[in-house]
């Protein structure tokens, strides 16, 4: 006979783990279906946690070469080894792991490991494997979500079973750091690798198939970003695409040559971030009566239901944008239109792309602005000039605030520098009270801070606003 819950969670990750942790904590029986023997997601084991951790040590790295003094050098060792740039990764993944199975634990989720696949809208079969063969749980529930996360897209022309072709996931098992890396694809993953490697030594090539890099950044910060890499070494190619791709063979030292739309090239290992697919398969969402998309996303209304209103997604198998953080207000959100019938409340969510330096955004960019057909003012901040950032060395980087010119009110808030990822926090809160560029003016910042940056940005914009309205001077 199949187990009944109120709620089955397909997936443990992010998204997974904080529903199942919601529900449970309404009194609500609750299973959680994870393919893995762990829980937590490939965050923490493949992706996002090593991931960051390796940038952590190329951040720090490229810091001291900024503040280095004239009778100091820093470098490298030749035989250093990413392991030994990630020593405490297994410490730090196993405390969140220790976290969330002691909280999975006190309130007595059920854990089941296993595939799952869909028998019908309410009906979920589990297949783990055993010495005995395959063994199967059928599991039923009255609300079920899918937060299956996703996978790197692996484009057949790339032998990813060569040991110097790489996706984003294999790349950090890399015995050690190559000579030369070329990096296919210039979105929010390859460019973060790539200031990655580039701030560890590594020769970076970048091959883009758009005209621009990181296309959910705005525009001027993502140019920003690129000349800052260009002026330490790394090159871009735009508008250009890998169209050949010759590998040595695998025991030899020989690099891999890539035949360009434009030209040709060599690298020692070719770093394939073209994106990631949600992980649908073997799901089998036509006995529930859900189909996916191309990139294996599962289309959801306001309230994160699918076509099936029973049927919750969240998480990066809905798309962008495919972040931690808003996997688990996604997460909440469902538990509490499934259980509570309460409508969620307006998100809203910072992004970070974790390059060196760091962006962060939040709201309308202006670009988005003028797609939207929404009048706005920019006004902004470079930190050339800011004198905490010239402490620091931390000098290419900007903030640049989009507002309303009627009412003033923050429309969005693009950052670059180190840090961005918490700065970008300031904008988010004033973004979500509806409140007006003059938050910042009126606000006091410490001396000397980053923070300071969007006093000058606020008043900057306030500043165009006002010669904007004068018109042009007799």
């Amino acid at each position: 006979m199949a187990a009944h819950f109120d709620l089955i969670v397909i997936g443990a990750g992010p998204a997974g783990a904080q529903a199942a942790a919601q529900a449970a904590a309404l009194g609500r029986r609750v299973a959680l279906v994870e393919r893995e023997p762990y829980i937590g997601g490939a965050g923490l084991t493949t992706g996002t946690m090593p991931s960051k951790m390796l940038r952590e040590a190329a951040a720090t790295l490229d810091t001291l070469r900024r503040r280095a003094l004239d009778s100091l050098t820093f470098a490298l060792q030749p035989a250093t080894r990413l392991a030994d740039l990630m020593y405490n990764k297994d410490i730090v993944v196993e405390a969140a792991w220790g976290v969330i199975q002691r909280n999975v634990e006190r309130l007595r989720i059920r854990v089941v490991h296993g595939t799952a696949a869909f028998q019908d809208p309410h009906t979920v079969r589990v297949t783990r494997p055993t010495e005995d063969g395959p063994a199967q749980e059928t599991l039923t529930g009255d609300v079920i979500l899918v937060a299956t996360g996703s996978t790197s897209i692996r484009p057949q022309l790339f032998p990813f079973e060569h040991p110097q072709v790489r996706d984003s996931e294999s790349v950090l098992t890399l015995d050690r750091l190559p000579q030369s890396l070329a990096i296919v694809g210039g979105g929010t993953i390859g460019c973060e690798y790539a200031s990655i490697f580039n701030a560890l030594g590594t020769r970076v090539t970048v091959i883009e198939a758009r005209a621009r890099l990181i296309a959910p950044v705005d525009g001027e910060l993502a140019q920003r970003w690129q000349h800052h890499l260009e002026r330490q070494g790394a090159q871009f190619f735009l508008n250009d695409n890998v169209i050949a791709l010759e590998t040595p063979p695998a025991e030899t030292a020989g690099s891999v040559r890539l035949t360009l739309t434009s030209s040709a090239m060599e690298a020692e290992v070719v770093l394939v971030a073209v994106g990631r697919h949600g992980n649908v398969a073997g799901l089998n969402l036509a006995a529930a009566g859900l189909a996916a998309n191309e990139r294996g996303h599962l289309p959801v209304n306001d309230f994160f239901q699918t076509a099936q209103p029973h049927i919750y997604a969240a998480g990066d198998v809905v798309g962008w944008p495919a972040l931690a953080s808003a996997s688990m207000v996604q997460a909440r959100a469902v538990v509490a239109h499934a259980f509570e019938n309460a409508a969620p409340p307006a998100a809203v969510y910072p992004v970070a792309v974790y390059t060196i330096p760091e962006i962060g955004m939040v709201g309308l960019s202006e670009e988005a602005c003028a797609e939207q057909g929404q009048p706005c003012v920019a006004g902004y901040a470079y930190f050339e000039r800011n004198h905490r950032a010239q402490m620091s060395g931390d000098t290419s980087g900007m903030l640049k605030l989009v507002f309303d010119p009627a009412t003033h009110r923050l429309l969005g808030a693009q950052v670059m520098c180190e840090g961005a990822a918490d700065l970008i926090h300031l904008a988010a809160q004033v973004l979500a009270a509806g409140g007006p560029v003059e938050t910042f003016c009126a606000a006091v910042y410490n001396y000397p801070t980053l923070s300071e940056a969007y006093k000058t940005a606020a008043l900057d914009g306030l500043e165009r606003l006002r010669r904007a309205e004068a018109g042009p001077e007799d």
